[in-house]
């Protein structure tokens, strides 16, 4: 389904300016209230397909090729290679998604906790240079992020990528702490340096600071999108419900943006493909057979 096929003649026009928003604004627009308790499952997963069809085309966030995701507790721990930050309900510290833009809707909130906070990648910077301007050309060399288990046959099980990168008169940052320290794991990543570790603690405390971070008020109904490249967003853990039928359940996009900004070919490091633009980000899907069950829990998958 695209764009053409969901049209939006009333909000078209404030999609138009959200998308705007995105890339040459705050970095994040917030839609409060869509009435998702209407709807089925089914047709909320449609109207927030459609609307993100809109703002770009989505790409593939995970091995098994899901488009559509959905963010839920498995009971799985961020310590395990496997697990992405969408499969628990631990602390998320701040990072940033492996697309140009991150949407969630959320369809049901957690019992307690799950606040959802945002800061800007250029405060963020600008901090670094003002505070330990020794600091900020390690944010332009290489370091290594781990792909958890999500490389196609041949490839390297981690991303040789610039933390920051300087394009086209934009700022753009990619940082996720829990992936760069597992990287670790591997004998032929170079060890972090004592250095390394002091700018990620200055990155994840100027982005945890009140001076710089924005709590967001991320309740059922919210329509939630980020530029990935000019804001790092963060969830604190959450206890949820005992009931399946209640437990917290979010609708989540990775999108490649139209008319999106200018990137070194080096930012997403080894070659992805994508099912849109290959340098727009994603995880490229493997060649496998999903059964009915497995589409089911996990999500939308490309139509091969």
């Amino acid at each position: 389904m695209t764009a053409g096929d969901f049209p939006l003649p009333t909000l078209a026009c404030e999609l138009e300016r959200i998308a705007d928003e995105l890339e040459n604004g705050r970095g994040f627009v917030l839609v409060k209230r869509i009435p998702v308790e209407r709807y089925s499952q089914a047709a909320a997963n449609t109207i927030f397909w459609g609307v993100g069809r809109h703002l770009g085309v989505p790409v593939s966030q995970n091995a098994s090729g899901h488009m559509l995701g959905h963010a839920r507790d498995t009971g799985r721990s961020l310590a395990d290679p496997g697990t992405r930050g969408y499969q628990t309900r631990a602390r998320l510290p701040f990072h940033t998604d492996g697309s140009d833009a991150l949407g969630l809707l959320c369809l049901r909130a957690a019992r307690s906790g799950a606040r959802t906070a945002v800061v800007s990648s250029a405060a963020v910077y600008n901090a670094i240079l003002a505070r330990r301007p020794d600091l900020v050309e390690r944010l332009y060399r290489t370091h290594f992020l781990d792909r958890r288990e999500e490389q196609a046959p041949g490839e390297r099980p981690y991303a040789a990528v610039p933390l920051v990168s300087f394009s086209g008169g934009k700022l753009s940052m990619r940082y996720n702490r829990c992936y760069l320290e597992s990287a670790q794991r591997f004998p032929d990543v170079p060890r972090l340096e004592p250095t390394d570790v002091e700018l990620f603690d200055l990155v994840d405390a100027l982005a945890g600071s009140p001076e710089l971070r924005l709590e967001v008020d991320f309740e059922v109904g919210d329509l939630l999108f980020l530029n990935n490249h000019a804001v790092l967003h963060s969830r604190t853990e959450y206890e949820d419900f005992d009931d399946p039928e209640l437990k917290r359940h979010v609708l989540r996009l990775w999108l490649a943006v139209r008319q999106g900004r200018h990137l070194p070919p080096d930012f997403w490091g080894d070659p992805h493909s994508t099912g849109g633009d290959p340098d727009r980000g994603g995880v490229a899907p493997r060649d496998v057979i999903a059964t009915q069950k497995s589409v089911g829990l996990g999500g939308c998958r490309h139509p091969w």
